[in-house]
């Protein structure tokens, strides 16, 4: 799929992404909280969103199916083994920080096509900025109803390099290590896909993550920073693929401001590790 035939459908998940959105900020963090089979919180606005968006999706009358985190019953392997297109969604990432009424959560699209996301959109309700991009059409950041601005990566600040991590989860031994291989760096502690929008548009220069995580919490925001000029890798600087595996887990990421970076002198040996886990 080429951004000829990716740009039109831009606009109706944009609107979707804002929409629900409104729908996350109308229900409010004060909303009851339940706990999902893997203890992970989920919210009545997750719900909302949820459902905003699937059928928003549905009514756009494409013939491609949507996998949602909040999809129920899940989708099984058997289902979606065969799906070459389809919509992956994360109605809202990062809900312990909206639990905890921190504004960085996230409402994300992504459009899968042979593997890879092909377009995404990333909206920040409590902003109203938006992310957005699609294969071959670079990469957009646009504020409430302004106008659309392009946005890149940078190029490897090596004086002063700035390094996403999560408010909400430890890095473990594997991301210290490699951190200490880097050597002096800022810190930026953000929840949600906000991290790798960060590293899109140049405000970081590298997210890596250990922890566990799912397809559905990165593919967006993976389209925006591949558009930016960036890249999401694993431990051994291969690109990450979508719906390849009957789990739905992510390996261990990284996400690169500068892909033509020396990043194999951070990972050696810690890249074998990653694919043990």
């Amino acid at each position: 799929m080429n951004a000829e035939q990716l740009t039109p459908l831009l606009p109706a998940a944009k609107q979707l992404v804002q929409e629900a959105g409104q729908r996350i900020l109308e229900v409010g963090a004060d909303s009851a909280v339940t706990e999902k089979a893997n203890k992970s919180p989920v919210t009545e606005a997750d719900m909302a969103s949820h459902r905003h968006i699937v059928e928003g999706l549905q009514d756009l009358g494409g013939p491609w199916p949507v996998l949602s985190e909040e999809s129920d019953p899940p989708v099984t392997w058997e289902q979606r083994r065969e799906w070459e297109t389809f919509w992956l969604i994360d109605p809202l990432d990062g809900t312990r920080g909206f639990i905890e009424k921190r504004p960085e959560y996230t409402v994300n699209i992504a459009l899968i096509h042979r593997h890879e996301p092909v377009l995404g959109v990333v909206g920040v309700p409590a902003s109203g900025t938006l992310y957005h991009a699609c294969r071959g059409g670079k990469a957009w950041r646009t504020q409430d109803d302004g106008d659309a601005e392009e946005i890149r990566c940078r190029a490897f600040a090596s004086d002063d390099p700035s390094v996403c991590a999560s408010r909400a989860h430890d890095s473990g031994p594997e991301v210290g290590q490699l951190l200490e291989r880097l050597g002096p760096h800022r810190a930026l502690r953000i929840d949600s896909s906000l991290k790798i929008c960060r590293v899109a548009e140049g405000l970081a220069d590298l997210y890596p993550r250990y922890g566990p995580t799912s397809e559905w919490d990165i593919a967006a925001a993976h389209c925006v920073v591949a558009e930016a000029g960036g890249g999401l890798v694993d431990w051994n600087l291969r690109p990450l693929q979508y719906n390849a595996k009957p789990e739905i887990l992510n390996p261990p990421f990284l996400v690169l401001g500068d892909p033509a970076h020396d990043w194999a002198r951070l990972t050696n040996g810690l890249a074998t590790a990653a694919e043990r886990r």
